[in-house]
């Protein structure tokens, strides 16, 4: 038996990142960056990106400190008035106890990410960080340009009535 993935990329809005967990004060590091795409006007969570080296985490820590904005202002503050126990990327049963705090940046960035699968409406793995997509429109990213997967009746292939 042969496994074999399918790789696939997309373009997603920059909100916010997370510190990591061996982050200081003398040392700020990236954990992971949180990742959006637009719906209807509004920035969706769809997953983070996280695998970066020691000395990238402090390069994006200081790189993304200009985009850093209150939540109140970010699109997803308007969750913390309405829902607080579900602004995307906090506390859920699979996460209980973890600091899942971020800090919030303009969604004026825009990333290539390459990704397996998705579950829903977001990625089911930590998505891959390709690279920055500075001639992208962030409000132009959207779920229209995720590849569907190949679908098929599993029941024609094996001639089942």
């Amino acid at each position: 038996m042969l496994k074999v993935k399918h790789s696939r990329t997309a373009d997603v809005v920059l909100a916010g990142y997370r510190e990591h967990k061996t982050s200081t004060p003398e040392d700020p590091l990236v954990g992971s960056l949180l990742l959006g795409l637009y719906d209807e006007g509004r920035l969706q969570h769809i997953g983070v990106s996280a695998s970066f080296t020691a000395t990238r985490r402090a390069e994006l820590f200081a790189e993304l400190q200009p985009l850093v904005c209150d939540i109140a202002d970010h699109p997803w503050g308007e969750w913390t008035i309405a829902n607080p126990d579900r602004v995307p990327g906090t506390q859920s049963r699979w996460s209980a106890g973890k600091d899942l705090s971020f800090t919030p940046l303009r969604p004026e960035r825009v990333l290539e990410v390459g990704y397996d699968h998705m579950e829903g409406r977001r990625f089911r793995h930590t998505a891959q960080f390709k690279r920055w997509r500075d001639d992208r429109d962030p409000q132009s990213c959207g779920y229209a340009q995720l590849e569907e997967p190949a679908r098929y009746d599993l029941a024609t292939i094996l001639n089942i009535d």
